[in-house]
């Protein structure tokens, strides 16, 4: 009942959806996004690009914290290594950039070993400090190694291409971005009402009782630090590909925050939480620097010469009011507006 994966028959259990409305709305969903390119220009095509791009990770990052219950702080990292795989697979070694996402999602993967294994016994804020720890080596390393990533100087990336057709250009790479959103989103539906994701969702609930039913906790661990890495090494590769310039300092740890409040903003554990939240905290900075400019110059000035600190004083901010007024997050919200709706006007 926790786990909000209670059913009443098997059936239900092992059903994508238990709403036959929800292929409907998920389909019109589409369609919309489908349409973007006829009314957004270039800015908001890659805005709506940035965000499909970003709700690939969180789907992975979703699934390691929210689902299974590890809490990391090492998205960044595998970001980077995603990214630069996808560089140096398509210019060194001119493996075909379609291909090459996939196989720097699975570089990702195996490197995630590194600070699985070692991690498998803590828990918390113990795992946090692990896994922040991991982006920084890795940083580091893709510094020293500048013979392979270029170091400091960054690293050119070839334009996606499928079939030997460029998908070169905003409208194009929006509509790639959204073909491999919607993929990721049925991979995650199966692993969630797979005996995998019934066996994260036990071990994130209570770990001892998961044990004592037969679920083997180590290899289920390491397993969602591999999942979570693989889709966020597609998500770098992905970065690279929309960027087509990488460079080490575009991976701060920054973006391990702005992930993990993507998680909490949208809604621990739910699919549908993690789009939302990416899509918010994108679009954050484009609203709140609308409002600084309404406000007049002297706030204009602060947005432009103090955008990383506001950017972070905002997250904390936002993590805050989420954490205090909706647990939940925007996945909450629209599950009191549905109620709200269908209970009208008997709704209170």
């Amino acid at each position: 009942m926790r786990s909000r994966t209670y059913q009443n028959s098997y059936a239900g259990l092992v059903a994508l959806s238990s709403q036959p409305t929800t292929w409907v709305w998920a389909a019109i969903g589409v369609l919309v996004l489908a349409l973007m390119p006829a009314l957004f220009g270039s800015f908001g095509l890659n805005l709506l690009t940035a965000i499909f791009v970003a709700s690939v990770g969180v789907l992975g990052l979703n699934l390691l914290s929210g689902v299974a219950g590890q809490i990391s702080l090492g998205h960044a990292g595998f970001l980077l290594i995603g990214a630069y795989a996808q560089a140096i697979l398509t210019t060194d070694y001119k493996v075909p950039t379609l291909l090459a996402i996939f196989v720097s999602g699975a570089v990702a993967a195996v490197a995630s070993l590194v600070v699985g294994i070692p991690s498998l016994r803590l828990k918390g804020l113990y795992l946090a400090i692990t896994t922040l720890a991991f982006t920084f080596i890795v940083r580091h390393i893709v510094l020293f190694a500048d013979n392979i990533t270029r170091g400091s100087a960054g690293m050119p990336v070839d334009a996606l291409s499928v079939l030997g057709f460029s998908l070169k250009g905003d409208v194009r790479f929006y509509y790639a971005a959204l073909v491999m959103l919607v993929l990721f989103v049925f991979i995650t539906m199966n692993l969630m009402r797979s005996r995998i994701g019934r066996a994260w969702l036990a071990l994130r609930d209570h770990d001892i009782a998961a044990r004592a039913m037969g679920i083997d906790l180590m290899r289920y661990k390491l397993l969602a630090f591999m999942v979570s890495a693989f889709y966020t090494g597609v998500a770098g590769a992905m970065v690279a590909l929309q960027t087509r310039f990488i460079n080490v300092d575009t991976f701060s740890v920054l973006i391990s925050i702005e992930a993990l409040a993507m998680v909490i903003v949208g809604g621990i554990g739910r699919i549908h939480g993690a789009i939302l939240g990416a899509a918010l905290i994108i679009f954050l900075p484009e609203l709140l620097s609308l409002g600084f400019s309404a406000a007049g110059d002297r706030f204009k000035t602060l947005m432009a010469d103090r955008i990383y600190e506001v950017k972070g004083m905002m997250y904390g901010i936002v993590i805050l009011l989420f954490l205090r007024l909706e647990p939940e997050g925007m996945a909450g919200i629209w599950r009191k507006l549905k109620r709200f709706w269908v209970q009208w006007p008997l709704s209170k």
